[in-house]
Order: C-alpha cells, then structure tokens, then sequence
C-alpha cells in the first residue's frame, strides 16, 4: 500500500483526480498532469522561485564530477537542467514520462553532436544495463516517485559503485521561527500561481507533495536505505530548496570514482571542487552581490508594501481572515527578505562567496 503523507498536509482533503498522483507507480497520471502544464511549466517555476531556479540548478551541476562520462537527468521535463551537464566527450541522457515536456526538450536542444540523448522511459524501469552511469541528477522530481524506495533502488542498480547522484528539491518547512511563513507560502502562494496554469490542480498537488517529501531529514534516511552516502548538502533559500549530493556504496568504489571535492568540511561548508575554472570564485562572488542586490530590491518592495498597507488598511473590504493572512505574508515577505539581505551582504563583504 503506499505511505501516507508524512505530515499536516495529509489532513486535507483532496480531491480524487490529486489523490490518485499520489498513490505507488502513478506514471500514467504524472504524465498527463506534466502533458498539461507543459506550456507554461518553466514560466511559473521561475516566478515561484522567485527567479532562483537557474541559480541553483548551476549549484546541481557543479556536483556532479568532471570525469563523469555517462550523466543521467531523470525526471528532466522540459530539459532545462540538460545544458549544464554536456560537455565534449560526455554522454548526456534526459528522461522522463511525460512526452509533451520531453517534446519541449528535443525542440530545444535537439538530439545531434554532442546534444543530450532524451527518451522516456519510467523511472521504476528505465532502460539502462547496471552499473552504467558515472552520475544521476535529478531536479524537482524525486518528490514524484513513489515508492521512493524502489526508485533510489532503481537509480542505485544504474550507477557504478562509487557513482554520485545529486538531487535538487523542494522541501518543507522545517522547524524554526520561519515554519509559519515558509508553510504559508507552500500552502497558499503556490496554488494561487497555479491558476495561471492549464490544469490548477497540478499546483495544488505540487504544494501537498512538498509537505508529503519532508524537510530533509526523511529523504536522508531512504537514500541510506537504498544504499548510499550522503556527500554533501546544501540549502537555498532559506531552506525552502535543497541540493543532496551522494555516493553509491559499493565494491572497491575508492580505486573507480572521480574524486569528488563537494562533501562537507569540518566547519560544516560545501568545499570548492578542485576542477572548477581559475576564475570561478571571482564569478561566483558577483552573483553573490546580484542576489544580495536582488533581495535588497525584494525587500524595499515589502516595505513599500507594508506602508500602503497600513496607509489603507481600515477601509479594504477585508475578512478578518484575510486580513490576517495579509498581515501574515506581508511580514514573511518581509522579514525573509530582511534576513536573507543582511546575510548574502554580509557573505558579500567578508569574500566568503555563495553557499
């Protein structure tokens, strides 16, 4: 039978058409829902990151090793993770179930020279010989598989001992002062982007699969299960989004791996691979002054926000539930922006650079 939700999402009701994408195995019900959003689906996850994404995506693909010659996006949609990852003499491989997003990719980054190879193919099942990949990357889906269990066993049985797989996703809200904001804006915002979309409820679905995935811990304890290491991790955002980066256990995989520079350190940082260019830190630290001038700009806007929203409070027709989620949002705006201002300046100043 599948797991239940893990948390207070599951106490909400939901509808059978998003019931139903949770339950083991849902490939035919994913695709259709991935099928339907197909055209705006990038678009939105833009905006619901708040431009971010492509940040952290280039986060992902610094993880994966430079020696690796055979890389598998899994979950890929629409490939936007696929351009990172391709490199002359690399073998690149995008999948996923749905074809509409999979159409997406092949018209965007084609499938000649040394372009990605895309196919789609069920995660539970994919059409690879054992041991055949050096590394697996998987952006924003691993929340979808289910039994994750059988999945990361599925991804294990492809990659070589001592092959890594680098796993970005959106978490839950985990303990600390932020939960009720970050809860807010999982449960609320992100269905109320949705109604841009072709099909809401896939963004409604989206908000309870976040809450169903965990703050992290939990995944941690099935990639352990299914046979690996975790190597590293790091958090965006204030922890709305993660990146893991593990090793698959296996036989003599110290005298077969490339050596991987992005585990944690002693003082508890993701240390700088040694291959990346000479000039990367000095990149590195000018987008670190982007987004700290990026979130300087977000947070004068709450300000402003705050002030107009004082200035008229009184006379807006307004429950007093709306009201209070008002108050609730405009604050979290707020006070994350704030925080996440004084720390990226702060970062910015010392040349600590992003992390």
């Amino acid at each position: 039978m599948n797991e239940p939700p893990r948390n207070e999402s599951a106490i909400q009701p939901m509808p059978e058409t998003i019931e139903k994408r949770f339950r083991p195995h849902a490939a035919e019900q994913m695709a259709s829902m991935f099928d339907d959003v197909s055209g705006r689906y990038d678009f939105l996850n833009r905006v619901m990151t708040l431009g971010q994404d492509g940040a952290w995506r280039e986060a992902m693909w610094r993880c994966v090793p430079a020696g690796a010659h055979a890389v598998l996006d899994l979950c890929t949609g629409s490939g936007v993770s696929l351009p990172g990852l391709c490199r002359p003499g690399r073998t690149v491989l995008g999948m996923d179930v749905s074809f509409q997003m999979l159409r997406v990719a092949d018209q965007t980054y084609g499938s000649r020279g040394w372009a990605p190879r895309i196919a789609c193919a069920d995660a539970f099942r994919l059409p690879l010989r054992d041991a055949s990949l050096d590394a697996v990357t998987v952006a924003f889906g691993v929340r979808n598989l289910r039994p994750r269990d059988a999945a990361l066993t599925e991804i294990g049985r492809t990659l070589r001992p001592g092959g890594v797989l680098v796993v970005l996703e959106a978490a839950a809200p985990a303990p600390g002062f932020l939960r009720p904001f970050h809860g807010a804006w999982v449960r609320h915002m992100i269905p109320l982007f949705g109604r841009l979309s072709p099909d809401p409820s896939a963004y409604r679905y989206l908000s309870a699969s976040i809450f169903e995935f965990g703050a992290g811990p939990e995944f941690e304890r099935d990639l352990a299960s299914a046979g690996f290491e975790v190597v590293g991790r790091k958090s965006f955002l204030l922890g709305a989004t993660r990146l893991w980066v593990a090793r698959r256990i296996g036989q003599n995989h110290s005298d077969t791996a490339p050596v991987l520079h992005a585990a944690r350190a002693a003082s508890g940082e993701m240390t700088q691979r040694s291959d990346e260019a000479p000039g990367l830190a000095e990149e590195a630290r000018i987008w670190l002054g982007v987004q700290a001038g990026l979130s300087l700009v977000l947070c004068a806007t709450f300000m402003w926000v705050l002030g107009e929203w004082l200035k008229y409070y009184g006379t807006l027709p307004l429950t007093e539930p709306q009201k209070l989620m008002g108050w609730v949002l405009i604050g979290g705006g707020l006070g994350v922006f704030g925080v996440r201002t004084v720390a990226l300046a702060l970062r910015f100043l010392s040349g600590s650079g992003p992390r």
